[in-house]
């Protein structure tokens, strides 16, 4: 999955799909790429107003994106392949892709993605950025771990980040397939 810079002369849309069993999701997009994926009461969350013009949940890329959160819901679905365009700074979009190298089902600490950035020493600096990342879920933010496995800090809250890795571990068993459609 590439992490590509957003057209700076593209205009958002957005699009919300209602039902997931985290709750409802907010994708938002520039042209064919998404910028953003929030959930209801997200910390770091923009303002509904910088979503853009709603569009039709059909269009591009708001059909493959849904798609693929309810095939990854179903537990058919285990690394998301879309286009992305995420704003943010050079040391934020390197969390980010490293975010993506985390197997799913797995879990590292802030200070092991730090080395893996090949840099030790920064893992406040990767926490910060692991909280701004705008498309949790499709970039696996929620696999990031105190350095004793202990569950902190998650923009979408600690519950959901406890209910994304527990589904997880589970193999899908933890959503119901109802849920999921």
């Amino acid at each position: 999955m590439s992490l590509d810079a957003p057209d700076p002369d593209a205009h958002l849309t957005h699009s919300v799909l209602h039902d997931t069993p985290v709750g409802p999701l907010t994708l938002v997009a520039a042209g064919d790429a998404l910028t953003g994926l929030y959930m209801t009461d997200q910390r770091h969350r923009p303002p509904q107003e910088t979503f853009g013009h709603p569009a039709d949940p059909g269009d591009a890329p708001f059909a493959e994106a849904i798609a693929q959160l309810r095939s990854h819901f179903r537990g058919e679905l285990t690394s998301f392949d879309l286009p992305l365009a995420l704003r943010g700074t050079p040391f934020q979009r390197r969390v980010w892709a490293a975010l993506c190298t985390i197997p799913y089902g797995e879990t590292v600490s802030y200070g092991q993605l730090a080395e893996r950035l090949g840099a030790p020493s920064a893992a406040r600096a990767v926490g910060l950025a692991n909280g701004r990342n705008p498309v949790g879920i499709i970039v696996p933010c929620h696999r990031v771990v105190g350095a004793n496995g202990s569950l902190t800090g998650y923009g979408g809250g600690l519950d959901r980040k406890r209910r994304l890795l527990a589904f997880e571990r589970a193999d899908g068993a933890l959503f119901p397939a109802e849920a999921c459609d």
